[in-house]
């Protein structure tokens, strides 16, 4: 019998998948500290997956986990729109595509 470990946060839905291939695993609900620093480490695996494939189903998954955060720091997708909105309004997005070379001071 071979064993993988992975020790990482997965999806909700991970260990019934599983499961349904005839395998068995072990798992552990996790309390909000540790579950912080899981969705941080998952946060920057899926960035990194992204960056690598450009896939638009990495974004996907990386808001995923950023709902996930949120969830954990009981914070809505709505505050977070507002936040973003907000930013948005007051220092612009990024769709012209600016890229800031220097500043001169005097």
């Amino acid at each position: 019998m071979s064993e993988e470990i992975y020790n990482k946060l997965v999806r909700d839905n991970i260990p019934e998948i599983i499961a349904s291939s005839n395998k068995k695993c072990e798992i552990k609900i996790v309390e909000k500290d540790e579950l912080t620093e899981l969705l941080n480490l998952k946060l920057q695996e899926e960035v990194s997956e992204y960056l690598e494939s450009n896939e638009v189903e990495e974004l996907a998954d990386i808001l995923e986990v950023i709902y996930g955060i949120l969830d954990s720091k009981n914070i809505s997708k709505e505050e977070l729109e507002d936040i973003r909105i907000k930013k948005k309004e007051e220092r612009g997005g990024f769709k012209e595509g600016i890229k800031l070379i220097k500043v001169l001071s005097k």
